[in-house]
C-alpha cells in the first residue's frame, strides 16, 4: 500500500506556527522546505508559485511569515495535493494558498498567469543514478520522473514576470548544472548560498543576459555538537527570514 493511502500524521514546523498533515510513511517534509520559504523575499500582495508543493509546507510557511501574499502550488501526486488543500484550511489560509494537480512535463495551465516569485524544491536525484524507494510516492518526490531538472527550471523561469525571482534549494553536487541551465535560459544573475554541513545549496536567480554569479555568506546549520546554530534556530523555530 502506498504511504499516501494510510491515515496522515499531524505535525508542526516553525515552532508550531504551521500545522501539517503528511503521510505516515514514505516522503515526509524536512528542514529544506522551511529554509526555502525563509529565503524567499516576498512582499504582501505578491504572487508566488511553488513547483513541487507536496503537502504545501513551503507555501504555508510563506503564508505564516508574509501576510497578504498569494501562493499557488503545483503538485504531481493527487493525494499529496489533497493534503495540501487540507493543510491550507487547517492553517486558516485557504483564501490565499491553493494547490493544482499538474505534471511539469506539460506546460502550466495558461490561466495561472505570471508570478513575482517561483520557489521550488525539485527531486534531488536523476533517474539514471537513483535507487528509488519502493514507496511510489516517496520515489516520485525524490527521483526525477516525467520532468528532469532542466525541465523544472524551464517551467519555473517561464512562469516568472520579467522582474521576478526564482529560488531553488537542491543538492550542492548539482550546483553547476543548475547555474549553467539558468544562464542558458536567460536567468543568469545568480546568487548562491551554501548550507554547511548539509550538502544543500540555495540558488536565487533573476533575469540577465549572460552569467553574473555571486556567492553569499553561507548559513551554518549545525554546531560541532550537532545541534542547530543560533542563526538556524531563529529561522527554523522562530520564523525569521534567511538573508542572502
Amino acid at each position: 500500500m502506498s504511504s499516501t493511502e494510510s491515515a496522515p500524521t499531524e505535525n508542526t514546523v516553525m515552532g508550531g506556527r504551521v500545522k501539517l498533515l503528511q503521510p505516515r510513511r514514505g516522503y515526509r517534509i524536512a528542514v529544506d522546505a522551511v529554509l526555502l520559504a525563509a529565503a524567499a523575499d516576498v512582499k504582501p500582495g505578491e504572487g508566488v508559485l511553488d513547483l513541487g508543493a507536496g503537502v504545501g509546507a513551503v507555501g504555508l510557511c510563506l503564508a505564516a511569515r508574509v501576510p497578504g501574499c498569494d501562493i499557488t502550488g503545483i503538485e504531481l501526486q493527487p493525494a499529496l495535493a489533497a493534503l495540501a488543500e487540507r493543510n491550507a484550511a487547517l492553517n486558516d489560509a485557504a483564501d490565499r494558498v491553493r494547490t493544482v494537480v499538474h505534471d511539469l512535463a506539460h506546460p502550466l495551465p495558461p490561466d495561472l498567469g505570471r508570478f513575482d516569485h517561483v520557489v521550488t524544491n525539485p527531486p534531488y536525484l536523476p533517474a539514471a543514478v537513483a535507487d528509488p524507494s519502493p514507496d511510489r510516492s516517496k520515489a516520485l518526490a525524490t527521483v526525477e520522473s516525467s520532468a528532469d531538472l532542466a525541465r523544472w527550471l524551464t517551467v519555473a523561469t517561464e512562469a516568472l514576470k520579467p522582474a521576478g525571482t526564482l529560488l531553488v534549494i537542491h543538492r550542492s553536487d548539482r550546483l553547476e548544472e543548475i547555474v549553467g541551465a539558468l544562464a542558458r535560459l536567460g536567468w543568469g544573475d545568480v546568487t548562491v548560498k551554501r548550507l554547511p554541513p548539509a550538502a544543500r545549496v540555495l540558488v536565487r536567480a533573476r533575469r540577465a543576459d549572460g552569467l553574473r554569479r555571486h556567492d553569499a555568506p553561507p548559513l551554518v546549520l549545525h554546531r560541532p555538537d550537532g545541534g542547530y546554530t543560533d542563526e538556524a534556530e531563529a529561522i527554523l523555530r522562530h520564523g525569521q527570514p534567511l538573508a542572502f
